[in-house]
């Protein structure tokens, strides 16, 4: 820390919680500012900061807690005093004080601003209409989603980054949209004229109308609320809901009241160290206007300028000082990857363009290269797969020729140039300045980001970071194969392999074949045969691959006992089946709970008793809910809209459909379902593998979701889909998962690590982009006209009950040591007899 700054405990103010000024803690953190001066954040929103970069994923199932980028703990760890909904008013640079809006002033010995931009409005007639919006926090989000309800035409003003996503934003909510644009082509500062045309033509296959070349004159209004545009070029629009995405301008205002220097366009004025006119403050972000003249929009510029300040603040001889950053700029708008990079627009002087266009496919490529062959830079529309290998390779000259690398594979291109021609130095994560080499030191994605940070900002390095770290030198499922369950799964599907001695004979590892296979092998192999519909899963030698619950079709329990769970489809049950359960509990001494996913378990169950107790439920109409397998357990639902005032589709008849559809279907994990009549959401469809949401035009369908010890938010996969296109869509994702996840994996952590996430998951079941969606529909078909009920199997074959003992040799008498106690009116296990007989065992 400065000299200046070590005579007393300094107070160091943060005017400003968005992700510039979060990352500014993060590295006061980092250099150990925080053990040693007290911190005070002023924040303007209601919430701590959220990844802004991120923001129309809201209207794609993520919310607020999802997207902010505070690390639970981060504040309270470090003692930084966090005052959300209280924004810096005025500055007293002589007193040295801030004070807040609830008028709070607070004393400071280093002061940064970090108030970002807002939004730039023209200042036509009818802009402060109602249903005219500006596109810039969650607030304004919600604003638009409410308006969104009663509006059916949506305007965007702006066709640049954040006015193309909120274009689809508003496409999302069902409206019918436009753009306008007042430059002659979309994103005018990123890509030239043929990205331009690229996109537009993408765009406008997307059911959007693009108005380039022409302004907004007028906001029509009728009752003090939008009713339409007038254009200028004399044209009118009927809209009654616009958004204004023109454009920011730096937040300077506070910094103009106490006296700073200002640049004349905007911007705090900085130097390099981004201190401003006064010593003691200091300009981080879209507020800043930096030493080079400019006024950076992006988020990789502000976390270099806060890592600088926090440096400065510190120890200010250390600091490095800030010179300007890269704008390279990779996303996704609305589906179409859009990338640009260094000279984008071939600006220096004697350049030249490399084109490659499609305008039938909606790619289009240009390489600016100088004369003597050094990439300069380029754009990228609809193909963006080499953007993380050709930005780093920015400045330099490509050891490949610059045509090669913009034709596609099939083009007479040779193997697209990998990650691994880049030079140690290259840096590969452009927000958190992460070189290639400090990605070699790190053994996986997750200790990437753990230890650098590096694909946790726009994410768009992360494929490239993924081909950069070493592979497992095996693969293998196991000791007794050499290959992934996913291949194992494809083996016995494609060469009809129907046992496991089999495939261990013929595609196990030499030294394992003709063995008995592990304890990994085993159940995996089970339950891919399972999955292939091979029978009844207990029969011959696929009974000594099961788990231990699979072995009795019952849950085990901590005492010996078993659990018995029958289906309950969607939660609905007839007062007849219920006094069924009562009675069957009542007269087997069961203890029964409710679980979460609506249905009832009866534990306490000896082995024998379980088909006593099967052909009771079965005669009522029961069925084995799988509870015990890896397999479907519950399509959980709302009352929907028979019931419930709020209900926009009958979630119950959706939720006993799916159910009883994809009732047994044997996964790599267990699998877990809901569906919620309206988007209230009841029936918490977002926390299952894969859970269903009711709109007013049909369903929306949410995938890779979990509930469990790691909590994962679904994401969107489709949305107002009729009833066959919904089950359709869930028929080809499961197979899928079930075709290509690992062992023991859930289908949240199976997303995350599919190569291209959710866009190619979306690409394969929704585009079929590899043709398998009608194999992946006769997979599922076959499993549903296959289906078997095993309680009832179980009990129609003398052979098969014959294992349902406790005793082989005794087959009459029961398990002593299951034993019980009564608690609350029903049985729990003996616990203190379960220790007793621990102890005298050992």
């Amino acid at each position: 820390m400065s000299a200046e700054m070590t005579t007393h405990t300094p107070t160091i103010v943060l005017v400003g919680h968005g992700m510039v000024g979060q990352r500014f803690l993060e590295s006061l953190a980092d250099r150990g500012v925080t053990e040693r001066a007290r911190i005070v954040v002023l924040c303007e929103e209601p919430r701590p900061a959220y990844d802004r970069v991120q923001l129309t994923s809201y209207f794609s199932g993520k919310t607020p807690d999802d997207l902010s980028v505070v690390e639970a703990g981060f504040m309270e760890r470090h003692g930084i005093e966090l005052h959300v909904d209280d924004p810096a008013v005025s500055v007293d640079r002589e007193g040295r004080t801030v004070t807040a809006r609830s008028g709070k002033a607070f004393g400071y010995d280093a002061l940064v601003l970090a108030t970002g931009s807002y939004p730039f409005v023209p200042p036509v007639p009818g802009k402060d209409a109602r249903g005219c919006f500006v596109y810039r926090t969650i607030e304004d989000l919600l604003a638009i989603e409410e308006y969104a309800k009663t509006a059916t035409t949506g305007a965007v003003v702006g066709g640049g980054l954040l006015g193309l996503e909120a274009a689809g934003a508003l496409k999302g909510l069902g409206l019918d949209t436009h753009v306008v644009e007042f430059a002659p082509r979309l994103m005018p500062v990123q890509v030239d004229e043929g990205g331009g045309a690229a996109l537009l033509r993408t765009i406008e296959r997307m059911g959007l109308t693009v108005h380039t070349g022409t302004g907004t004159q007028e906001v029509v209004t009728a009752d003090g609320a939008v009713t339409g545009m007038r254009l200028s070029d004399g044209s009118e629009l009927a809209t009654d809901l616009v958004v204004f995405s023109a454009g920011v301008r730096p937040r300077d205002q506070l910094a103009r009241d106490c006296g700073l220097s200002v640049g004349e366009r905007g911007g705090i004025a900085v130097d390099e160290q981004c201190r401003t006119s006064d010593p003691a403050v200091f300009a981080i972000g879209e507020c800043a206007l930096a030493a080079d003249g400019r006024v950076y929009g992006l988020v990789a510029p502000g976390y270099e300028m806060a890592q600088t300040a926090a440096a400065t603040i510190a120890d200010a001889a250390a600091a490095d000082g800030f010179t300007g950053a890269d704008t390279s700029t990779k996303l996704k708008l609305l589906g179409v990857d859009v990338a640009s990079f260094g000279d984008a627009h071939g600006t220096t002087e004697g350049c030249l363009d490399v084109v490659y266009a499609d305008s039938r496919a909606g790619v289009y490529k240009k390489l600016v290269v100088s004369a003597d062959g050094v990439l300069l830079g380029g754009v990228l529309v609809g193909d963006a797969e080499q953007y993380g290998v050709l930005r780093p390779l920015t400045g330099t000259v490509p050891p490949v020729s610059p045509e090669q690398l913009v034709l596609p594979a099939g083009a007479g291109a040779p193997v697209a140039l990998g990650p691994s021609a880049l030079p140690d130095d290259a840096v590969i994560c452009s927000c958190h300045n992460v070189t290639k080499h400090a990605i070699g030191q790190c053994a996986s994605l997750a200790e990437v980001k753990r230890c650098t940070k590096a694909g946790t900002g726009c994410g768009s390095c992360v494929k490239t970071i993924e081909k950069l770290l070493p592979a497992a030198a095996d693969q293998g499922l196991c000791g007794c194969f050499g290959y992934t369950r996913s291949e194992l799964y494809e083996i016995a599907r494609t060469l009809r392999v129907t046992s496991f001695a089999a495939l261990l004979d013929t595609h196990g590892r030499q030294e394992a074949r003709g063995g008995e296979g592990c304890e990994v092998c085993k159940p995996t192999v089970g339950s891919i045969l399972a999955s292939l519909n091979n029978g009844y899963i207990l029969d011959g030698e696929q009974a000594s691959l099961q788990d231990t619950n699979d072995h009795f079709l019952a849950n085990l329990q901590r005492n010996g006992s078993y659990s018995v769970v029958p289906r309950i489809p969607g939660g609905e049950i007839t007062p007849d089946k219920l006094i069924v359960i009562g009675e069957v509990a009542r007269d087997f001494g069961l203890y029964t709970k409710i679980t979460g996913g609506q249905r009832i378990d009866l534990f306490g169950a000896r082995v024998d008793q379980l088909p006593s107790i099967w052909t009771r439920l079965v005669d009522a109409g029961f069925e084995s809910g799988h509870a015990y397998g890896k397999a479907l357990r519950t399509v959980k639902s709302c009352v929907g809209q028979t019931w419930c005032r709020y209900g926009v589709q009958d979630s119950v008849k959706m939720a006993i459909r799916l159910e009883l559809r994809y009732r047994g279907l044997r996964a790599p994990h267990k699998l877990k379902s809901a569906v919620s009549g309206c988007a209230r959401e009841c029936a918490e469809a977002q926390s299952k593998d894969f859970g269903i949401i009711a709109t007013a035009n049909g369903w929306n369908l949410y995938v890779g979701g979990n509930g469990g010890a790691v909590p994962r938010h679904a994401d969107l996969l489709a949305q107002d889909l009729s009833d066959a296109e919904l089950v359709r869509l869930i028929d080809r994702f499961l197979m899928f998962y079930i075709r290509t996840a690992d062992r023991l994996e859930r289908t949240s952590t199976w997303l995350e690590r599919l190569e291209g996430g959710l866009d190619h998951l979306k690409d394969v079941v929704v585009h079929d982009s590899l043709g398998l969606c009608e194999e992946l529909e006769a997979l599922m078909a076959a499993h549903v006209a296959d289906y078997r009920d095993e309680w009832a199997q179980t009990l129609d074959d003398p052979e098969r009950l014959r294992r349902f003992v406790s005793f082989v040799n005794a087959p009459e008498t029961p398990d002593p040591s299951v034993r019980f106690v009564p608690e609350r009116d029903q049985i729990k296990p003996d616990l203190t007899f379960l220790t007793l007989e621990g102890a005298t065992s050992r």
